[in-house]
């Protein structure tokens, strides 16, 4: 946990945002250890749908009962809502003391401006209060997150203070780099797809670069073709344009092909919108672990030296 000088000074953190639900619950486990705050009592969270919000938050917030899950469609009324029917604070053993809710999901079913309401009377009451499409609701509520979090193709983490940044300006962020989550993905995916075909049995570690996926292995593959081949294969596929969809919460569908994935909704929804698939053309030695890296990339990342991908600014 952060000291609170710390925290004063705490401008804003960057990580990677892992495709699949393990990876991401870790991150939430670590961001929740590092950057929350015992005092923290509204916490943003932007990112559009399937970029791994509620696994997040599930991470930072162990048991929390999240109210948009499938399984929690039918408590109604929104538990945070409650706040609106008392006039003193409940301050009894069994009343909440953190509440959830998914604005554009509960906007199907209450105001805004009730939503804001409840959630600025939460806060005043000592209760913590997490509100996924943060950006959303913040034009109601005049007052910024404790903590926000965005969720793109990088996970964000940011403390406002009076002079920024706005939920807005975050969420422009994230979406702008979404595409290219999307994109790394499914390029990910078919990768695997065509290295398994070829002869590729050993599991291994997934790991990421901007723009891009690092496979991590414990010994050199035994393939049947080149790399040069697997990127052609792969790069046949994207012109093909064939389909990616999702099938269930462990798996999605290549073509008519069942294939399991741990992030079946971070996908395009055809090969054809991967840009610029690129695949290093040999293994990279990881120095302190001995580990054999292949790394592929989207977009113009590829044009890049290897060295330059993770260059900041």
């Amino acid at each position: 946990m952060f000291s609170d000088r710390m925290q004063k000074s705490h401008l804003y953190s960057v990580f990677f945002a892992p495709r699949g639900f393990e990876r991401m619950a870790e991150l939430g486990m670590q961001i929740a250890q590092q950057y929350l705050s015992p005092f923290d009592k509204l916490i943003g969270i932007i990112g559009q749908a399937g970029s791994g919000k509620s696994m997040l938050i599930k991470g930072m917030f162990p048991g929390l009962e999240l109210t948009n899950d499938d399984d929690g469609v039918n408590i109604r009324p929104l538990p945070l809502l409650e706040v609106l029917d008392t006039d003193e604070e409940d301050t009894s053993f069994y009343s909440a003391h953190t509440y959830h809710l998914d604005i554009h999901f509960e906007g199907a079913f209450t105001q805004r401006h009730e939503l804001a309401e409840a959630i600025l009377k939460a806060v005043a009451r000592g209760k913590r209060v997490i509100v996924e499409h943060f950006d959303l609701i913040y034009p109601l509520l005049n007052q910024n997150a404790d903590l926000l979090i965005g969720i793109g193709e990088e996970v964000i983490i940011t403390r406002p203070t009076l002079f920024g940044p706005e939920p807005a300006d975050i969420a422009e962020i994230v979406f702008k780099s979404m595409p290219f989550r999307r994109m790394i993905h499914s390029a990910e995916d078919l990768c695997e797809y065509v290295m398994r075909k070829y002869g590729l049995t050993e599991g291994f570690q997934h790991s990421d670069v901007r723009h891009g996926f690092i496979f991590s292995f414990q010994k050199k593959p035994e393939l049947a073709v080149s790399l040069d081949v697997i990127e052609q294969d792969v790069n046949d596929l994207i012109k093909a344009d064939i389909s990616i969809s999702f099938h269930d919460e462990l798996h999605i569908r290549i073509g008519e092909e069942l294939w399991l994935c741990h992030g079946p909704r971070m996908h395009v929804r055809s090969a054809g919108e991967i840009k610029h698939f690129i695949l290093n053309k040999e293994y990279l030695t990881e120095p302190s672990t001995g580990r054999y890296l292949l790394v592929g990339t989207v977009g113009e990342a590829g044009s890049q030296k290897l060295s330059d991908l993770n260059k900041i600014g």
